[in-house]
């Protein structure tokens, strides 16, 4: 009776292994169709805008928040490469992630403040946009700097014999 349960069990987690996989397969797919559209996008607006007549300033603003939109997707889509190969999730990867997206928004307060700034709504946002990517930031560096956990915390389960 043992046997058979831990068999069922062993088959119902090989089950699930391949429908977490199957997920983050699909996941994949649409992040990298995502990222496709992304840059046939930003190409177009480059296309459109070089067209007429356009402001220097706006058409760097464009550019640059959807190739940052871009980049967020391609560090997703690496986190769930990173994910399907190695069979863990890693925290660093949605810091940075996080640190992008961050600085993104950053940039783009930051030119909104240049042509009219008010401080209550604006500078409060840049400072908490700072502190954010201060904290992701030290986050990452502690990270990179700690021990793996398995080295830190010693192999898991029982002590071979």
């Amino acid at each position: 009776m043992r046997a058979h349960r831990s068999g069922l069990i062993a088959q119902v987690v090989r089950s699930l292994r391949t429908i977490e996989d199957l997920v983050h397969v699909v996941v994949a797919v649409l992040l990298s169709v995502l990222a496709l559209v992304l840059l046939i996008d930003v190409i177009d607006s480059v296309v459109v805008a070089l067209r007429g007549p356009y402001s220097a300033l706006d058409l760097v603003l464009s550019i640059l928040d959807k190739t940052l939109v871009l980049f967020i997707v391609a560090e997703l889509l690496h986190t769930v490469r990173i994910t399907i190969t190695e069979r863990h999730l890693q925290a660093e990867p949605f810091l940075v992630v996080g640190l992008i997206a961050g600085v993104r928004r950053l940039l783009l307060v930051t030119a909104e403040a240049e042509r009219s700034f008010r401080w209550n709504p604006q500078g409060i946002e840049l400072l908490i946009l700072i502190g954010l990517i201060l904290a992701m930031a030290v986050a990452i560096l502690v990270l990179r700097r700690s021990p793996p956990v398995e080295e830190a915390t010693g192999p898991v389960g029982p002590p071979a014999p």
